[in-house]
């Protein structure tokens, strides 16, 4: 349904602000309920201050707010830049059917996750600080990652919104915005490879209170190589659910497609969980790691690099090989886990491990994170049911003479 069929854009945006499809469903239940708990614990969040509701402390003074919904989040909104990278510059275009869902997943989650993050400040009004340099100046970690963050989230909008104007039927503002496709992935892909290493370089600083078995100079490195594979981990998991939740929206092309993305994808994931673990292996090695090996915290870095890296590293390898869709579903699904482990492990369970005590967050940090989850779902599926995400551009965004699709 497009805009010239109604009376004007009013109408248009009153008929698809309605719901489509089922409004009581168990998902929608427990979504309401979890985002209504979260709504009282932010009033009593900001009536009574952050130490009300989170388990933090001036020796702790990152929550899981910010451990949680942005430094592992962030993590999963990897897959953009490597999809568009291999669509629009390595040419790859058996996985354009998967290039809108992807750009629109990232970017909600950029937003969501901006939002949790000034959830988790004490004074979310000085926000702006790292941003304008204020109190940190302009050649540090934070001013980069803030300033990242932001051009990011704008280089994922426009880069969204072809798919915005065809559903809205703008012909003049789809030509424009699709002509700086190119040129706006490019820079995407710049400021995403920068932001993921900077989110690891933060961690650079906390040297002493990280345990020596994952601290490392390369964090940087390792925080951008991990964010490939569990940003794909996390397509290959959207697209799955995807396949059965939105059948009616699904065009052909994407659906006949979907066993040769996703085996395609389990390739990369493979190669670059190898790569992961040989560097992880050789920081080990180099940071003389046998001294912490055999200890509670040395069986725990075992469970991680093994359990959550190298074996599904193999699964991925063996489903590719024999083109087996369910163990890279399974492979997926761990890597999904490993990765929370990963950067829990370096920003919560090991931060400050030497007083041999665990830091974990209350249940009201995990119920509004979760919320945030919910809300970014709500979201994408809102937008999914009434915009070509996955299906086909309308026939008016088709270049006929240059017979390609125009679209992002």
């Amino acid at each position: 349904m497009n805009r010239e069929q109604h009376t004007g854009f009013i109408p248009f945006i009153k008929r698809e602000l309605k719901p489509k499809g089922k409004i009581v469903t168990p998902f929608n239940i427990i979504a309401a309920i979890t985002i209504f708990a979260a709504i009282i614990i932010l009033v009593i969040r900001f009536t009574n201050g952050l130490g009300s509701v989170v388990h933090a402390s001036q020796e702790r003074p990152w929550g899981f707010w910010i451990n949680f919904n942005v430094i592992t989040g962030v993590a999963f909104a990897g897959g953009a830049f490597v999809v568009t990278f291999m669509v629009y510059i390595m040419g790859m275009e058996k996985y354009r059917p998967i290039v809108r869902a992807t750009i629109l997943y990232a970017l909600l989650a950029y937003m969501f996750y901006a939002g949790a993050l000034l959830l988790d400040l004490g004074r979310p009004w000085k926000v702006i600080n790292p941003i304008i340099g204020n109190s940190f100046g302009l050649s540090s970690v934070l001013f980069l990652v803030a300033w990242h963050f932001i051009l990011y989230m704008g280089s994922l909008f426009i880069e969204f919104s072809p798919t915005i104007t065809e559903w809205a039927t703008l012909k003049r503002p789809r030509k424009f915005v699709a002509s700086l496709t190119l040129a706006v992935v490019i820079f995407g892909i710049a400021l995403s490879t920068l932001h993921q290493s900077g989110l690891g370089a933060l961690f650079l600083m906390a040297k002493p209170k990280i345990h020596p078995l994952w601290y490392s100079e390369f964090i940087p490195i390792l925080f951008f190589i991990s964010s490939i594979f569990a940003g794909l981990s996390l397509v290959i998991i959207l697209e799955t659910i995807g396949r059965r939740v939105f059948k009616k929206e699904m065009s052909a092309t994407h659906k006949n497609s979907h066993s040769n993305i996703m085996i395609g994808l389990a390739r990369i994931c493979s190669i670059t969980m190898f790569v992961y673990l040989f560097m992880v292996i050789l920081v080990f090695l180099h940071n003389k790691g046998l001294n912490y090996i055999n200890s509670p915290w040395g069986y725990w870095y075992l469970v991680e690099v093994i359990g959550f890296v190298l074996i599904p590293c193999l699964i991925f390898l063996f489903g590719f090989k024999r083109l087996n869709l369910n163990l890279v579903r399974i492979a997926a699904g761990i890597s999904i886990i490993g990765i929370i482990l990963n950067r829990l492990n370096i920003s919560t369970f090991t931060y400050q491990w030497y007083e041999n005590t665990i830091h974990f967050p209350t249940w009201m940090e995990i119920v509004v994170s979760a919320a945030v989850i919910f809300v970014q779902i709500l979201v994408f599926r809102w937008i999914v049911r009434r915009m070509p995400v996955y299906n086909e551009p309308p026939g008016w965004a088709i270049d006929v003479k240059k017979e390609q699709i125009i679209y992002n």
